[in-house]
């Protein structure tokens, strides 16, 4: 079943506008390229062992690499979707691999100083020193910093980026590398196969339960270029690990293409959450393929936040496994003038007795677009299988827009779904009363929209609620964010 909403709310004035307007100057800012290795523009075999060979990589990841081109050449550009913005991306006006061949540095102070600039403009070591178990800070192609604390190591967690944890740790990371997203899953999950550099590999050992987060930081500082991070989280039986993300890029003329893959594991008992705050400059093509594996009683929680981007396409999933799995998404979008928003989730059950839940809460501002794109799964043979889907959105003006595409697919007898959808709008007597207190139309909109999402914002983390209403505030308000 397939229901599509495009509802449309009264107009606002200039005020309001402004207020609501949002501002990237926090990450708007860039520094002159010192690349060692550049893979140059373009996508060919060239390109493939180029990176290969910087790499130092082994025969398989190479072959690995060049049957993932193949794949990629051979998919069409999706059609089925919301949007022909992306046959806009020109795949030989991007570069595809920068360097400075530097390993990831394991102390602060010996991190390249624009490098570390960059990052300590965006509050990156302060929040290590207060709250954070271990950091990796990406920079272009390659992790600049990676370090996690002294005693999780010898726990025998492992925190490290792609390239190490296949070097280092292959007994480990190939057995899973590509199994819950196959190349072929889609066009984008083959390009990343192809040419995937950075990003996070984690192992946490059996029955070892992270207190605080580890946290990973993708920043893209080079015009033309594409950013291709493979993260892999695996958590050993009865472990537990929650890790956050943040990315942005500075405003550049032309399009900027993110694609990333993110594979989790949560072995029996397991509990994994993913938290993803992205505020990408408005030239970014953010195409992102994400999906969990929960075995029997493990729990995978994807807690999802995208303001920035010229268009996202993300769908975070749960394959329920083994039985009495559980999958999670709660997510929010902020769609704004020439943005759109496509987000959504896939729930999977694959075993008896499992429960998966969708939250999803959008905001369309000026001209942009929102799209709730989801997908819940649950075959026939199966008994005892839980969803429970919920998507609203709210309008803020006439020319925004929002859709919503739930594909919930429900076979037997022996099974509870449930989905409820909404779209409102920020009332008149709502603002009206708020500026009979003192408050301006513009203030008033933004503590209407904080209150829209104030339920999910609670899921968060403390550290990122706390970052992310403050990012909200600030947003809406028109100020630096």
């Amino acid at each position: 079943m397939e229901i599509s909403d495009s509802t449309i709310a009264p107009d606002i004035d200039q005020e309001t506008a402004d207020a609501i307007a949002i501002d990237r100057a926090k990450g708007d800012f860039r520094f002159p390229e010192n690349h060692k290795f550049d893979a140059g523009y373009g996508l060919n075999k060239d390109t493939i062992d180029y990176i290969s060979d910087v790499k130092k990589e082994k025969d398989w990841i190479r072959e690995f690499r060049h049957k993932a081109l193949g794949v990629f050449e051979s998919k069409p550009m999706p059609t089925n979707w919301a949007t022909d913005d992306l046959n806009n991306i020109d795949f030989d006006a991007i570069r595809y691999y920068l360097s400075d061949g530097e390993r990831p540095k394991r102390s602060w102070d010996d991190v390249p100083d624009d490098v570390k600039e960059t990052f300590e403009r965006l509050g990156i070591p302060e929040q290590e020193r207060a709250f954070l178990a271990g950091v990796e800070a990406q920079f272009d192609s390659e992790a600049a910093y990676s370090n996690v604390k002294e005693d999780l190591e010898k726990q025998g967690v492992i925190f490290v980026n792609s390239t190490e944890g296949l070097r280092e740790h292959e007994e480990i990371f190939r057995p899973w590398f590509g199994k819950v997203i196959p190349t072929g899953d889609n066009k984008f999950s083959a390009l990343n196969s192809a040419v995937f550099s950075g990003g996070s590999f984690i192992y946490i050992p059996k029955g070892v339960k992270l207190k605080q987060p580890l946290q990973a930081y993708f920043r893209i500082n080079s015009e033309n270029f594409g950013q291709f991070e493979r993260t892999l989280i695996i958590a050993d039986e009865g472990s537990e690990v929650m890790y956050m993300e943040g990315c942005t890029a500075p405003q550049f003329e032309t399009s900027t293409l993110h694609s990333a893959v993110v594979e989790l594991v949560a072995m029996k008992g397991a509990k994994i959450q993913y938290v993803t705050v992205q505020n990408w400059s408005s030239n970014v093509f953010n195409l992102v393929t994400k999906r969990g594996m929960a075995h029997e009683d493990a729990e995978i929680r994807w807690i999802d936040c995208n303001i920035g981007s010229r268009l996202t396409m993300k769908y975070p999933g749960v394959v329920m496994k083994g039985e009495r799995a559980r999958g999670e998404v709660i997510s929010i979008a902020l769609a704004n003038n020439g943005q759109q928003q496509d987000t959504g989730a896939k729930m999977i059950h694959a075993a008896n007795n499992t429960t998966s839940n969708v939250v999803s809460k959008s905001i369309s501002v000026g001209e942009g677009i929102s799209t709730y794109r989801g997908q819940v799964h649950i075959p026939k043979h199966l008994k005892g299988c839980k969803n429970n889907t919920e998507c609203d959105a709210l309008l803020i003006n006439t020319n925004s827009r929002t859709d919503t595409y739930p594909a919930i697919t429900v076979r037997g007898n022996q099974h509870v779904t449930q989905h409820e959808a909404s779209v409102s709008q920020v009332s008149e007597d709502m603002l009206f009363y708020m500026q009979q207190r003192g408050l301006s139309e513009g203030e008033a909109m933004s503590l209407a929209v904080n209150g829209f999402v104030n339920d999910l914002v609670r899921e968060f983390p403390m550290e990122y609620s706390v970052e992310l209403k403050r990012l909200i505030d600030l947003e809406m308000e028109g100020s630096v964010g």
